[in-house]
């Protein structure tokens, strides 16, 4: 006799009879959700006394549709109607004009522009993963910074705007001429790399996008440092790593800013991730001194609830009525004024050949025989920040 009393075989018919249990109320959940889906007009009498005897498993089932609906709502896309964006647009003005200090918090969506996908938008790569489907990007080396970015900076200028927080890592915000001071780029930059030896911290900002050989919790690049030797690693934080770096993190800066700020500017993020930084939110302080938030997102956001004005439309779109609004002209980008090939560090002797990635130039002309006219690719980029980090999300088909 086993311990607890039962022997082998009472075990084994008990397990049997838990099993077919189960599997008796998986079939009974089954044939219940199929009534549930047909009108009740066309019910039999057996299906309606089926459900009469089931009420907790209705009850389970139209609390599973309520919530699969809930959150199909809130991944679908909301447009302001074009007048109805302006109005918004006046209001949102008005507050940037009369904020003492404002902050604000970019996303993927400003990015969107630059053929960089965002990531939870219908065509994003979380949600392309999610569904099984395979995710590709045009070469980041031809992104540049969109209308929002170039907006962004031209605020700054004007002392409209005191901090910008990105999660984004594609570097367009110091490609804009946004000065590092005025910049926390919480998820890192791919065109930045570190040597964590040397003190303080010494970077190298590069014209080419030095993740091509790092992935989560592998972040050496493969470079030394030109001072010490030591191997440099990229300043990307993956989902689940902690973002340690200094610069061009700056948390510090972000913290101090989010302190300060009265107004909050929320541009094409989802805040799914951002709402998780207590320190960005001001959460210590009682609601009403809380900063005013403003949202600009085609989606549901956590923080909906919490702002003064949520506007529904393209970041692009809205900082153009903004600038309209304020009187202000948006700057052009030109490559040629782009702050990156002056911060710069070139490559060693000998370490041209230690990355493939194709590099920013000034002009086609200083572009490599087979750079020049190169068409924006849509092939699959693998490894570093953008592909490697990606392919971890993606559904694994089972084996039949």
């Amino acid at each position: 006799m086993a311990a607890g009393g039962l022997s082998r075989s009472e075990r084994k018919a008990a397990e049997r009879v838990r099993r077919l249990r189960e599997e008796q109320q998986r079939e009974r959940l089954r044939q219940v959700s199929r009534i549930l889906r047909k009108a009740a007009a066309e019910r039999s009498a057996e299906e309606g006394r089926l459900l009469a005897e089931s009420a907790d498993l209705v009850t389970e089932l139209q609390g599973r549709s309520r919530r699969r609906e809930g959150l199909k709502r809130r991944q679908e896309e909301v447009c302001d109607d074009p007048e109805e964006l302006r109005g918004k647009v006046r209001e949102l003005a008005s507050a940037v004009r009369n904020a003492k200090y404002l902050v604000v918090y970019t996303g993927a969506g400003i990015s969107t522009a630059a053929s960089i996908p965002d990531y939870r938008g219908p065509n994003g790569v979380w949600t392309l993963l999610q569904k099984g489907r395979s995710v590709s990007a045009a070469d980041l080396s031809e992104a540049e910074p969109t209308l929002t970015h170039m907006s962004i900076t031209r605020l700054h200028e004007q002392k409209l705007v005191q901090h910008v927080v990105s999660q984004n890592c594609d570097g367009l915000h110091l490609r804009s001429g946004l000065p590092r001071t005025a910049i926390s780029e919480l998820h890192g930059n791919m065109y930045i790399e570190v040597c964590t030896s040397c003190i303080p911290n010494r970077e190298y900002v590069r014209v080419f996008d030095v993740t091509e050989r790092t992935a989560l919790h592998r972040h050496q690049t493969g470079r030394t440092c030109h001072k010490c030797g030591t191997q440099l690693r990229d300043t990307i934080v993956h989902f689940g790593e902690r973002g340690t770096l200094g610069q061009p993190l700056n948390w510090e800066a972000a913290t101090e800013a989010a302190s300060r700020a009265d107004t909050i500017l929320c541009l094409g993020s989802s805040l799914k991730v951002l709402k998780k930084y207590p320190r960005l939110w001001c959460m210590t302080k009682p609601p009403s001194r809380r900063p005013k938030l403003y949202i600009v997102n085609l989606q549901w956001t956590p923080k909906d609830d919490w702002a003064a004005l949520k506007l529904h439309g393209k970041c692009d779109d809205v900082m153009r009525l903004l600038m309209a609004e304020l009187g202000l002209e948006i700057p052009a980008y030109s490559r040629w004024q782009d702050p990156i090939f002056s911060l710069a560090t070139p490559l060693r002797a000998g370490e041209e050949g230690s990355h493939s990635r194709k590099s920013l130039c000034r002009s086609r002309e200083e572009a490599p025989p087979g750079d020049r006219g190169a068409p924006l690719s849509s092939a699959p980029i693998l490894g570093g920040w953008f592909g490697r980090g990606c392919t971890k999300r993606t559904k694994k088909k089972k084996v039949t």
